[in-house]
């Protein structure tokens, strides 16, 4: 069992939002006690060939949260996503709450403002976020507790984020038939990655688990809620007691055949700023392309 301090009797209420164009599930949680509320893992529509960025995806949440009378507290990144571009100022801009991260994100942006060869004027302290998570930290959504457990490994800021008895594992985990994220990107490590999971498997087996992406492994619907019995159990690559040495050769091997995200650049550059979109020194939003540096 875990240490963090889990309540299961708290129920929150979970509205899921999936992106097709980038496999991406959101999520607003709701405080059953209240009507204070929290976003998990927004999407910026972003059409890269064209270089316009939209936000249909961003407005479908923010209905949703107006038409049900909630109050935005809290707008969480579970770790700086390379698939998708964060819509979290944008949100914020339309409800307020805070932006909040693993505080590792100071690894992340050091590491990616040298790729990205960004100026001195980008801050790599955290500070683009309102709030940076240590592991194990603790804030209030209305009444509910959330937890925050640094879950590294993918990449080093990911974190699990558990209200109540439901569990936003970002890019940890993937349903029991997609098995885990890759851990092959700068700062990500396999045998890391391997014990974040046991982390999250040592949570409460009837903990509802929120994935942050699912792909329909051989054409079946998506979905994006399973439990920590299930993984446990059913999980391709940690399920049925499957050992350390037995995850890495399989994952450091699978990610060697593995193609870069389509949306790794601007990516990258977007959500390390908190979901900003960089400037050129006029003031124009502008993406770079790093060559040969990923």
């Amino acid at each position: 069992m875990t240490d963090y301090p889990i309540d299961m009797s708290v129920k929150p209420q979970v509205e899921a939002f999936f992106d097709p164009a980038t496999n991406t599930i959101s999520y607003v949680v709701k405080d059953p006690s209240s009507n204070a509320c929290a976003v998990i893992d927004s999407v910026m529509d972003i059409d890269y060939a064209a270089g316009r960025i939209t936000y249909d995806h961003a407005d479908a949440i923010i209905d949703y949260i107006r038409k049900n009378d909630l109050k935005l507290e809290w707008i969480i990144e579970t770790h700086v996503h390379a698939d998708h571009l964060s819509a979290a100022p944008y949100i914020q801009n339309a409800l307020g709450g805070k932006i909040g991260i693993g505080d590792k994100i100071m690894v992340v942006q050091n590491t990616f403002g040298k790729i990205f060869n960004e100026g001195t004027e980008f801050q790599r302290d955290g500070s683009q976020f309102d709030a940076l998570f240590e592991d194990g930290d603790t804030y209030m959504v209305g009444t509910m507790q959330a937890v925050a457990i640094h879950t590294p490994g993918h990449t080093p800021a990911c974190m699990v984020h558990v209200m109540g008895d439901a569990a936003f594992v970002g890019d940890t985990l993937f349903m029991p038939d997609g098995g885990s994220a890759r851990a092959d990107f700068p700062g990500g490590d396999a045998a890391t990655l391997y014990d974040s999971i046991q982390k999250v498997l040592a949570l409460p087996d009837e903990t509802r688990l929120f994935m942050c992406h699912d792909y329909g492994p051989d054409g079946r619907d998506i979905q994006w809620e399973t439990t920590v019995a299930s993984e446990k159990e059913y999980n391709i690559h940690v399920g049925k007691g499957t050992t350390k040495e037995q995850f890495v050769k399989f994952r450091t091997e699978r990610d060697a055949t593995l193609a870069m995200p389509k949306l790794i650049i601007p990516s990258l550059q977007v959500n390390m700023r908190a979901g900003e979109v960089p400037t050129d020194k006029d003031g124009r939003p502008m993406l770079k392309v790093p060559v040969n540096g990923l």
